[in-house]
């Protein structure tokens, strides 16, 4: 069998937000475990150099799609170009996602339009695409990566805050409707992580703490893989970040919004 149809035989993994932080990391462990690629990211360069680097070093097929999820033809686009290539997805993760940061009356709300449509809208538009020819294969796995944000509700960041609860909500109700049909589907749950996430939602100056205490990505990719090959439905890295979800639950609301307020206010000035 030559390399070609030896690429053939294998699962493919469709990852989004694959040129860096988290999605960059899980493109990586999939492509060591000789899963085929088919990439989605903004970065159309940096998504090049994988194109050109991962085929020759993995023995892997890799596609990629310079695609912005934050416009809404893009999932459609991606799955019929890919329907046309005869190219099934067996593994999809959506890991693409940005935030925002302040008062929800002086944030921007075309920013905001776009993070719902990249957070929640794309998310549920590939999920919707590819999961019927999982089902009717009788395999599949979702990741779908969200925060611990999703369970509690965030002033200073409230709608990127309600768009992880989305993806929470989303994923266990499907998880449970897909049970005994071969499809899984897992919510990836990280706390704080040393990615560019805080510069792009422009929280440099909050009270998150530094890098030193934060999990790094090739850390949460791992821990998101192992679980999703287990068929986990929700994954909460970190004994620190577990606790503090459960506490949520048996903690007063006003309560729990306040000290999220005060974990992302700004640093006084000095």
């Amino acid at each position: 069998m030559n390399k070609i149809s030896e690429s053939r035989q294998k699962k493919t993994a469709l990852i989004t937000g694959a040129a860096s932080g988290i999605g960059y990391q899980l493109t990586q462990i999939f492509a060591r475990h000789s899963y085929n690629l088919v990439l989605v990211d903004k970065n159309e360069q940096k998504l090049t150099e994988i194109l050109d680097e991962f085929p020759q070093k993995f023995g892997i097929f890799v596609k990629i799609f310079a695609q912005d999820l934050s416009i809404p033809t893009s999932p459609e686009e991606i799955f019929t170009e890919l329907q046309q290539a005869s190219i099934k997805i067996d593994v999809l993760i959506n890991n693409a996602g940005f935030g925002t940061y302040g008062e929800f009356n002086e944030t921007d709300l075309t920013t905001e339009l776009k993070m719902l449509q990249v957070n929640i809208v794309s998310l549920t538009h590939l999920t919707k695409l590819f999961l019927k020819d999982m089902v009717e294969q009788n395999y599949g796995k979702i990741l779908n990566v969200a925060s611990c944000a999703a369970f509690q509700p965030g002033p200073l960041r409230a709608v990127y805050f309600a768009t992880e609860a989305y993806v929470l909500s989303f994923s266990e109700a499907i998880a449970n409707e897909l049970e005994g049909t071969g499809v899984s589907v897992t919510v990836l749950c990280p706390g704080l992580t040393t990615s560019e996430f805080q510069q792009t939602s422009a929280m440099e100056d909050s009270k998150i703490p530094n890098v030193n205490r934060m999990m790094d990505m090739q850390t949460l990719a791992r821990i998101g893989y192992r679980g999703l090959m287990k068929n986990k439905t929700v994954i909460v890295p970190g004994m620190k970040n577990k606790i503090l979800t459960e506490s949520v639950r048996f903690t007063p609301r006003n309560l729990v919004t306040k000290v999220v307020r005060s974990i992302h206010e700004l640093k006084k000035n000095r």
